[in-house]
């Protein structure tokens, strides 16, 4: 491992910085976080723009380092919005601390993934030095938008008309044991369960859309899903995730919604998942009809996907690793990542190679710093690798 403290204590810096400037999705001003990494990258002379959303909002900064001779362009990815604070009274030190004690970063965002984004930006100026060796280019995609959902720092890059579209991209996640290499897609459905209201009191007997809606919850669950195999590891899940209908106690509600996600594979992909929630909805109606039939509103699907070992990015990435001397091994994961956006955009993505970490998304969120050499060396090994230049 070729370590550069002087380097390392520079990415730690920039981090420590980051993480003092709050940027909760939906939350904070996404200015100040911005700023930090402009006035960071203005000093080195690299070129940077912000990518704004359809309502004029900034999503993103991207850094690009043309090579010299031509090739195809890659991309380095890391979210710089974060998830809420939560309780703040259950953290042990200030959640916007950014401080190091006994090798820990802390504060929200050190893991996810600001710490990845500070080695990202060092990685571009250290290619912006020997852009003459490079051939295509590197990308660094510093996303304000990810923790919402909605992925708009992703999506206003690709619909970029002026950005060169990568041949695959490098998201900085967190955990140092594995490089996903894939992930299971996802079917996501809002179903109205209907009936007719009446008073709960009533002498008739009245089935109202609370209890219709746990029918179809039944169904749901009871539905045969196939399992997992060689080609796609993981099986598809159903999952019933939202309950809402009804108010006080006076009144039977005639409406209840049912929040529905659905993790598909290649096996069991949106198609099919629709139809299962379809049959069961066409079931319940059968069984136990009602003025309205049931209706189901789709309203998210990703496509899953999985590389194979020897596909670029993650080969790069693996074989960087084995170089470093890490056991590092690749996995197919059971969450959605923006690598199924970019899957359903045709561009091939890895995620989850970074730190070690402990308290993501939640309380005491840190990473931990005496990693932090050996995976900058394995991204800068993988980088160099994939823009034909020599170490």
């Amino acid at each position: 491992m070729n370590s550069n403290p002087d380097r390392t204590a520079s990415v730690v810096r920039l981090a420590q910085e980051l993480i003092r400037r709050p940027s909760r999705a939906g939350i904070d001003d996404y200015g100040p976080v911005l700023t930090v990494f402009e006035d960071w990258l203005a000093a080195r002379g690299l070129p940077h723009r912000r990518l704004y959303d359809d309502s004029g909002g900034a999503v993103a900064l991207l850094v690009e380092v043309s090579g010299d001779r031509p090739g195809p362009w890659w991309a380095l990815d890391a979210c710089v919005d974060t998830a809420p604070y939560g309780d703040e009274a259950a953290w042990s030190f200030p959640p916007a601390s950014g401080d190091v004690v006994d090798g820990w970063l802390l504060g929200r965002g050190a893991a996810d993934s600001k710490l990845a984004a500070a080695m990202f930006c060092h990685l571009a100026s250290d290619l912006h030095d020997r852009r003459d060796a490079l051939r295509g280019g590197l990308a660094v995609l510093l996303d304000v938008d990810e923790h919402t959902g909605g992925f708009g720092g992703a999506r206003a890059y690709l619909a970029d008309p002026v950005a060169h579209r990568p041949a695959g991209v490098m998201i900085g996640y967190p955990g140092m044991d594995e490089v996903v290499v894939g992930g299971r897609g996802l079917w996501r459905a809002t179903l109205a369960v209907h009936t007719a209201s009446g008073h709960s009191g009533s002498s008739r007997s009245t089935m109202g859309a609370v209890s219709r809606a746990a029918r179809l919850v039944g169904l749901l669950e009871a539905a045969e899903l196939p399992g997992g195999g060689a080609e796609f590891p993981l099986p598809p899940k159903l999952s019933v995730t939202s309950c809402h209908g009804g108010q006080g106690f006076s009144v039977v509600p005639d409406l209840c919604e049912l929040g529905v996600d659905i993790r598909t594979t290649p096996a069991f992909g949106a198609g099919a998942a629709e139809a299962l929630v379809r049959a069961a909805a066409a079931e319940l109606d059968a069984r136990w009809p009602a003025p309205r039939p049931t209706g189901i509103t789709p309203v998210a699907a990703w496509p899953p996907y999985r590389l194979s070992g020897d596909e670029q990015p993650a080969a790069a990435l693996l074989d960087a690793a084995a170089g470093e001397g890490l056991p590092v091994r690749a996995k197919t994961a059971g969450p959605s990542n923006i690598g199924n956006l970019l899957a359903g955009e045709g561009i091939p993505a890895t995620a989850g190679f970074g730190v070690r970490y402990e308290g993501l998304h939640g309380v005491d969120e840190r990473a931990r710093l005496t990693d932090l050499p050996a995976v900058h060396a394995v991204y800068r090994r993988a980088v160099l690798a994939l823009l034909g230049a020599d170490r």
